[in-house]
């Protein structure tokens, strides 16, 4: 059973949403040029000197392309999971992740992610997920996988602040790097691969905002 979010969907809505956003835009510049005291009056005027119905024609046109551009990242960032008798695939940024059965105790809705733990409480896999949670909830259970609607060791998560004590040797330098890579706007591969590299270390993260939280779940 495959879950996924349909990319004809998602593209064709995005495109949409951005014609729509090209047709306001005319409306915007047109009502600016109005009031002698708001700004951007150059741009507006600038937009507004193109002739009908070339001006409306034209700003559809290229709202819609940015729409679809939008559209073609959408689809390549969002989340499928297919789910069988004996693995979990979770398939994301042209690449994908297979789990066996006996890898997977839980799986976890965390607020918009998906979380996989493992049979010690590690996770698994964390994913950004928009897909339904009910179709995903179905399909586990119908696969024979365990699924909650909230993470069981939430309250286990402690807030990191630099320097705190608990945890393994190195986790804090990993954290401090990942507490930078994500105040990037290009850091969020960095981000995912210093999250590998915590689990290594036996360290669970998950995010809030800006804030990271951590746990190291106990060894039997």
């Amino acid at each position: 059973m495959v879950i996924a979010e349909s990319a004809w969907v998602l593209t064709l809505l995005c495109t949409a949403c951005g014609a729509v956003v090209g047709w306001l835009v005319t409306l915007l510049a047109e009502w600016l040029v109005t009031l002698s005291w708001a700004p951007l009056q150059g741009p507006a005027e600038l937009l507004t000197s193109v002739p009908e119905p070339w001006l409306t024609i034209g700003s559809i046109a290229v709202g819609a392309a940015l729409g679809l551009v939008v559209g073609f990242i959408a689809v390549h960032e969002s989340l499928s999971v297919r789910v069988s008798a004996g693995r979990v695939v979770l398939g994301v940024r042209d690449s994908s992740q297979e789990f066996g059965r006996d890898e997977i105790a839980l799986a976890v809705r965390d607020g918009k992610q998906l979380v996989l733990l493992g049979p010690d409480g590690m996770e698994v896999a964390r994913e950004e997920c928009h897909l339904s949670w009910t179709r995903l909830a179905d399909a586990f259970a119908a696969h024979g996988f365990r699924w909650a609607d909230e993470d069981p060791h939430r309250e286990e998560f402690r807030r990191w602040v630099p320097g705190m004590p608990g945890l393994p040797e190195g986790a804090d330098a990993l954290l401090r790097a990942r507490a930078a890579a994500r105040e990037k706007d290009e850091g969020a591969a960095d981000a995912r691969e210093l999250r590998g590299e915590l689990l290594r270390l036996g360290v669970v993260v998950r995010d809030e905002e800006k804030r990271q939280y951590w746990r190291v779940p106990a060894r039997s």
